[in-house]
């Protein structure tokens, strides 16, 4: 189940990555993340109370929010440089080099996390890195 969930979000990226270049004409990617942060937190807030899962606030643990802000910290960094990088470039090159993050995720999930880092996980690291240094260069 994971992996339509996986390739669902593949394809949301992807509209992302094609509605936020034409978003940004004329405008400056840090407002325009600020406003699509802005969007967001309505729509995601929604979500969760229209689902119920509001309720789930008061069990969160304090490392559980830690790693959240954490998260939102590293986040917000991304989409600040994404944004600038779509302005500036085209994206149809921007967004297969913001992939890198895959074969960064797949090292950090093995030396932070100890997840099994297989040939099969490896490769396909490798061969992303491939395919984004062939996109830079």
């Amino acid at each position: 189940m994971w992996a339509f969930f996986a390739v669902l979000a593949a394809v949301f990226a992807s509209l992302t990555a094609i509605f936020s270049k034409i978003g940004l004409t004329d405008m400056d990617s840090n407002l325009a993340t600020a406003i699509r942060v802005s969007f967001i937190l309505f729509l995601s807030w929604g979500i969760v109370l229209f689902t119920g899962a509001a309720n789930g606030v008061k069990a969160a643990s304090a490392n559980s929010l830690l790693f959240l802000f954490l998260s939102a910290i590293t986040t917000c960094l991304s989409w600040l440089f994404y944004f600038k990088a779509l302005q500036l470039g085209d994206v149809s090159k921007v967004a297969p080099v913001d992939k890198l993050s895959v074969p960064v995720t797949i090292l950090l999930s093995f030396l932070v996390l100890g997840e099994p880092c297989t040939f099969k996980t490896a490769t396909g690291g490798i061969l992303v890195t491939l395919g984004s240094a062939v996109i830079i260069l």
